[in-house]
C-alpha cells in the first residue's frame, strides 16, 4: 500500500489535536478582562464626574476646602473598596466546588463556567453604559463574575489543561507560554483601550460603548470556543519513563518545575541523603515563605489597587488613551517575567531571584511616590514590572490602601507608594533568612558527604 492510502489516516490527528490548544481561550479571555479593566475605570470616573460624585461620597458634608477632582477620587475609591470586596470574597462561595466537579466529571466545568461569569459580569459594563444605568449595578456584574469561580477557578482549568497535553519534558515551557500569551493578549488589549473608549465621545450615554461592546465579543469567543471547540487531551505522562533529576527550560532551575507530587521525593533519594533534623528546618522555611509573600503582596496588591486613581488626578491627569498605555505597561511584566527566569536561573538560586524582584519593585514604588511627570511614573514602571506579584492578601490590601489613599492624597499623594517600597524591602529579610539557611544546608551536606 502506498504512501497515498496512508495519509488520509494521518492527518486528522494533528487537526484534532489543535482542538485540544488552550492558547486562543487564554488569550481572547485576557484581551477581554484588559478591555473591561480600563473601561470599568474610565466608565467609573465619568459616572462620578461633576455633579454626581457628591452624590456618592462617603463624606456626607464635604469641607470647603475640598476640590470637586477630591470629591470624585473619594468616590470613585470607594466604589473600588466594594467593588474589590465583591470581586475578591464570592469566588469563595464557588471556586472550590467547581474545582471539585472539574476532577471528578470533566475538566472544562471550571473554565466554561467562570468564562459565562466573565460575560455576565462584562454584558453588565455594556448595559450600564447602554442604558446609562447607575454605577452599583456594577457590584451585581461583579458578583456574577465571582460565583463563576472568577479568575483562581478559570486559570486552574487552563493549567490543568496545558499540564495534561504536555508531555513531562515539555511541560514547564507550555505552563511559561501560557503566561506569556496571557500578558501579550492584555498589553495588546491595554494598548487598544484608550482609543476604542473615546469612539462615541459626542453622546455621553455611548460612551465607552466600542470599548465594552470589544470586551463582551472577545468573552463571548472564549466562551463558545470553549464549549463548541476545545477539547480536553489525553495525558501525554509516560509513567514508565525515568523523571529527570530537575525538570527545567533552557537550562532554568526552580521554576515551573513538572507537576509530578512525586517528584521531590524521586530527587531526595537521587541527591543528598537527608541530615538529622532536616524536617523541622522544612517547616521554618515554609513559615518564612509565607510571612515574606504575605508582606511583599500587601505592598503589590496595594500599589496595583491605589495606581489607576494616582494617574487620574493631579500631577498627571491622564486622558483615556494614556490610562490605557499605562495599564498596558503592567502587563509587561510577563515578558520581563518569561525573559528574567531564563536568564537570571542560570547564575541564582530561587530564593537570590525573588530577592531581585522585592527590590526592584521596592525601588520602583518609592520612585513613584515622588512622580510628577509621565515619564517619571514609566521610570518607575521599569522597576515595577520585573517583580513576580502574589494573589494571597487582595481583598483586606485593597480596601487599606483606598482608605490610606483617600487620608493622604491631600497632604502626601505618593504615601502609599513609599507605603509599599517600605513593605517590599522589609519582606526581603525572611527571604534573606531561608538563603542562608540553604547556603548553610548545603554545605553540612557537603561535608557529611565527605
Amino acid at each position: 500500500m502506498g504512501p497515498e492510502a496512508t495519509c488520509p489516516r494521518s492527518w486528522p490527528l494533528p487537526r484534532l489535536r489543535v482542538r485540544t490548544w488552550i492558547e486562543p481561550v487564554v488569550a481572547s479571555t485576557q484581551l477581554a478582562s484588559s478591555l473591561y479593566d480600563a473601561g470599568l475605570l474610565l466608565v467609573v470616573k465619568a459616572s462620578f464626574g461633576a455633579g454626581a460624585s457628591s452624590n456618592h461620597s462617603a463624606s456626607p458634608s464635604p469641607s470647603p476646602r475640598d476640590a470637586p477632582e477630591d470629591e470624585q477620587q473619594r468616590a470613585i475609591s470607594n466604589f473600588y473598596i466594594v467593588y474589590n470586596l465583591v470581586v475578591g470574597l464570592t469566588p469563595l462561595l464557588s471556586a472550590y466546588g467547581l474545582g471539585w466537579l472539574s476532577d471528578r466529571y470533566h475538566r472544562k466545568i471550571s473554565i466554561c463556567v467562570s468564562l459565562l461569569g466573565f460575560l455576565l459580569s462584562r454584558l453588565g459594563l455594556l448595559l450600564k453604559v447602554l442604558l446609562d444605568w447607575p454605577v452599583q449595578v456594577l457590584y451585581a456584574a461583579a458578583a456574577l463574575n465571582g460565583l463563576g469561580g472568577g479568575f483562581s477557578a478559570f486559570w486552574s482549568g487552563v493549567m490543568a489543561l496545558g499540564s495534561l497535553g504536555s508531555s513531562e519534558d515539555r511541560r514547564s515551557l507550555r505552563l511559561i507560554l501560557l503566561d506569556l500569551i496571557l500578558g501579550l493578549a492584555g498589553f495588546c488589549g491595554s494598548m487598544a483601550s484608550g482609543h476604542l473608549f473615546q469612539q462615541m465621545t459626542g453622546h455621553h450615554s455611548g460612551q465607552g460603548l466600542v470599548l465594552t461592546a470589544c470586551s463582551v465579543s472577545c468573552a463571548a469567543f472564549a466562551l463558545f470556543y470553549s464549549l463548541l471547540v476545545l477539547k480536553v487531551p489525553e495525558s501525554m505522562a509516560s509513567p514508565s519513563k525515568a523523571l529527570p533529576t530537575v525538570d527545567t527550560v533552557s537550562g532554568t532551575v526552580g521554576t515551573y518545575r513538572t507537576l509530578d507530587p512525586d517528584q521531590s521525593d524521586k530527587q531526595s533519594v537521587a541527591g543528598h541523603p537527608p541530615y538529622p533534623g532536616k524536617a523541622k528546618p522544612q517547616k521554618t522555611i515554609i513559615a518564612l515563605l509565607f510571612v515574606a509573600a504575605i508582606i511583599y503582596d500587601l505592598a503589590v496588591v496595594g500599589t496595583v489597587d491605589v495606581m489607576p486613581l494616582f494617574v487620574l488626578r493631579e500631577p498627571l491627569s491622564w486622558n483615556q488613551v494614556q490610562v490605557g498605555y499605562g495599564m498596558a505597561a503592567g502587563y509587561t511584566i510577563f515578558i520581563t517575567s518569561f525573559l528574567g527566569v531564563l536568564v537570571f536561573s542560570r547564575c541564582f538560586q530561587d530564593t537570590t531571584m525573588i530577592m531581585i524582584g522585592m527590590v526592584s519593585f521596592g525601588s520602583g514604588a518609592l520612585l513613584l511616590a515622588f512622580v510628577k511627570e509621565t515619564y517619571m511614573f514609566y521610570i518607575g514602571k521599569v522597576f515595577v514590572i520585573l517583580q513576580l506579584s502574589l494573589t494571597l492578601t487582595g481583598v483586606v490590601t485593597s480596601t487599606v490602601y483606598n482608605k490610606i489613599y483617600q487620608l493622604t492624597m491631600e497632604k502626601f499623594v505618593g504615601t502609599c507608594f513609599a507605603l509599599s517600597s517600605f513593605l517590599s524591602f522589609l519582606a526581603i529579610i525572611p527571604i534573606g533568612i531561608v538563603a542562608y539557611k540553604q547556603v548553610s544546608w548545603q554545605q553540612y551536606g557537603d561535608v557529611t558527604e565527605k
